[in-house]
């Protein structure tokens, strides 16, 4: 024990100094808080000193109180004031990035909460990142099916989302382009899937008008969005779907053809076709009364009946292919006229016009 070698002062101030790891930029510390202050929060590093987290995150970190543990980012290992410089903004991002990469590797749904909206879609913060919602990315329920001029009409559908919890899935995470996209279609796909199992052509379903446009009325169908194309709306001729339904309507309509996206539907199909018994006494060469209703180069449809539409074709009109129908006939005019022909599968009517 004698000969054992003293410690000197010195030696043990160089030992203490070397265990304690000096911190660079870019490291995550922990510590805990030593005080709260309006434009600072200062963090006890033990041995590596104390660390400043400055004003600018104050707010961010406004929950914080005295002696609370705290995870923080590196950003300057020593200012001029001996304080180290951290960032909680960036040790939650970095720690949201690692989350958000988990979620994208594993397809595991997630819910966020939109905050803005565009026209191109929704804002939203998952884990401390921003992220986007594409219109495309929506679910039939959500997708503001809309004429492509209405845009301030897409923009206030989209800004009825903001504030609502949507379960979506992560598409897309680039940390290093600060990407992040979410898909709505994506987390409900497995489920939509299941339903699309269930449903067969011929099927009378109920749903949710989501949108009127040009060419027919889209539905939601408990998740899947359906079609009701133009011509399938009435059995009469449709000059504008909107006359027909509006946003928000419960409908029923008949399972017409199933793809796997979308769903085409009838609504007149659930009707009696009224052409069947309008054409019932119509035989060729009988003479009927008709209103036209259209004028092309290739002839004349004339409405004869509430459901039937018949054609006067250009050859009726006289010898010769220059013959005008515009010249012949007049819009909304009414005239007598013969039938030529009736193809009831077809559901086409040839007329002529009546000789005096």
């Amino acid at each position: 024990m004698a000969n054992a070698k003293k410690t000197t002062m010195d030696e043990l101030l160089s030992a203490s100094e070397g265990s304690a790891k000096k911190v660079i930029a870019g490291d995550t510390v922990t510590g805990k808080v030593l005080s709260v202050k309006k434009h600072e929060i200062l963090i006890d590093l033990g041995a590596q000193g104390v660390g400043l987290i400055p004003r600018k995150e104050v707010s961010f970190a406004r929950n914080l109180q005295v002696g609370d543990e705290v995870t923080a980012s590196v950003i300057e290992a020593e200012m001029d004031d001996g304080y180290v410089l951290l960032s909680l903004r960036k040790a939650v991002k970095d720690k949201g990035w690692d989350e958000i990469q988990g979620k994208l590797d594993s397809s595991e749904t997630v819910e966020v909460t939109p905050f803005d909206a565009n026209r191109g879609g929704l804002l939203a913060e998952y884990e401390g990142i921003r992220g986007f919602l594409p219109v495309s990315q929506l679910s039939a329920e959500h997708y503001p099916r809309v004429g492509s001029a209405d845009k301030d009409e897409i923009l206030q559908r989209l800004n009825s989302l903001v504030g609502k919890p949507i379960k979506v899935r992560i598409l897309d995470a680039i940390k290093k382009e600060n990407k992040l996209i979410f898909s709505e279609k994506e987390a409900i796909r497995d489920g939509l899937a299941e339903r699309f199992a269930k449903l067969n052509v011929g099927d009378i379903i109920k749903g949710v008008v989501t949108g009127v446009v040009d060419f027919g009325v889209f539905v939601n169908v408990d998740g899947i969005e359906g079609l009701v194309h133009i011509s399938e709306i009435s059995w009469e001729r449709v000059n504008n779907p909107s006359d027909y339904v509006k946003i928000g309507d419960v409908i029923e309509a008949k399972i017409i053809a199933i793809d796997k996206e979308r769903l085409s539907l009838s609504m007149k199909q659930l009707t009696e076709d009224p052409w069947i018994s309008e054409v019932e006494n119509l035989e060729k060469g009988s003479k009927v009364e008709g209103t036209v209703t259209r004028i092309t180069p290739f002839g004349a449809f004339v409405q004869i009946s509430p459901a039937v539409e018949a054609l006067v074709h250009v050859s009726e009109l006289g010898e010769g292919s220059d013959v005008d129908p515009e010249k012949v006939f007049t819009l909304n005019e009414r005239k007598n006229f013969t039938v030529l022909d009736i193809d009831k599968e077809g559901r086409k009517i040839s007329l002529s016009i009546a000789k005096k």
